[in-house]
């Protein structure tokens, strides 16, 4: 691990302020960056505790949602009665993730800002775009089992790891932050983390310094909510696919997918077409898809996997 500087942030603006400056990182639970910092893929030089700033609670907001704290632990989140009530998905999906010590760790905006665990950008002898932009992408003549099969490009094809956010997709969340100069915005989560395109190394929308302070979730929509995770193992693995789905009563949904690409993916088509059942839904998900060999069973692997939720849902 390099050398860095240490302060312990107790303003947000100020926090924001300092993280604006060149090699300069923001740090909750540092579940995922202390481990890069370790193998150095990560090397700030400069660490903004973000601990002391009071964003580990959640409240009602007028309108009848919830707001998340940034600061909240998976654990505690997935634990709060509101959420199980409300919003099950959520519950469900963070419980998925990780193991129960790395949950009472991690934050949810440390969740949503997860890197990505493609194997090429975790090997410092490979090339990847997003460790070290211009210098090609491993993964697209290598091994690519685990990796994206749709909103890729041909600078990454790598996949977004986190299963919270692939729920809070399905409902619509919002991210709220703050920025150095002391502006706050609401970023609807379909806008916040971005495709690779030619820049896969710029991952969300977040400005220089852009500090999460909290998510908040819409009012209740009901349905039956269902997060399923194929993985390699029962536990403390990532998704080989995952679908998160809130399904009516009438048959009509939502559905939004992990595992297959560089975001959570959801496309407003599927959601149209979850009436007329899975194979409608999955294929207007994976239009345009590009499987490579390796992963190619990942897409007919979405469809048996909505086709589960959706059986799950009618038997509910």
């Amino acid at each position: 691990m390099k050398a860095f500087t240490y302060e312990r942030a107790k303003d947000p603006v100020a926090a924001a302020r300092a993280a604006a400056r060149p090699g300069a990182k923001f740090l909750a639970g540092g579940t995922n960056l202390l481990d890069l910092m370790k193998i150095e893929i990560e090397a700030p030089t400069h660490l903004i505790d973000v601990q002391d700033l009071g964003f580990d609670k959640i409240e009602p907001t007028p309108d009848g949602g919830l707001r998340i704290g940034a600061l909240v632990t998976n654990t505690a989140m997935a634990a709060d009665q509101r959420v199980r009530r409300d919003y099950p998905l959520l519950t469900r999906a963070t419980v998925a993730g990780a193991s129960g010590q790395l949950r009472n760790k991690a934050t949810t905006a440390g969740n949503l800002l997860q890197r990505t665990r493609c194997p090429y950008f975790y090997d410092p002898n490979m090339p990847c775009n997003k460790r070290k932009p211009g210098s090609g992408c491993g993964a697209l003549g290598g091994y690519s089992r685990q990796l994206a099969v749709v909103g890729s490009s041909e600078a990454c094809i790598a996949t977004h790891p986190s299963d919270m956010a692939v729920a809070m997709r399905a409902l619509d969340a919002v991210v709220e932050t703050v920025n150095p100069q002391g502006r706050t915005r609401a970023i609807p989560i379909a806008e916040f983390h971005r495709l690779p395109g030619d820049t896969p190394h710029i991952e969300t929308t977040l400005t220089a310094g852009e500090l999460i302070t909290a998510v908040t979730l819409p009012k209740p929509i009901g349905g039956t909510q269902i997060y399923e995770k194929v993985r390699d193992r029962a536990s403390y693995a990532f998704a080989v696919v995952s679908v998160a789905a809130v399904i009516q009563s009438d048959g009509s949904g939502r559905v939004a997918v992990g595992g297959v690409a560089h975001k959570p993916w959801r496309v407003d088509a599927a959601d149209a077409a979850m009436s007329r059942g899975a194979k409608a839904a999955a294929g207007e998900l994976l239009a345009g898809a590009k499987p490579t060999q390796d992963n190619a069973f990942k897409i007919p692997l979405v469809e048996r996997t909505l086709a589960g939720v959706m059986a799950q849902a009618r038997a509910a």
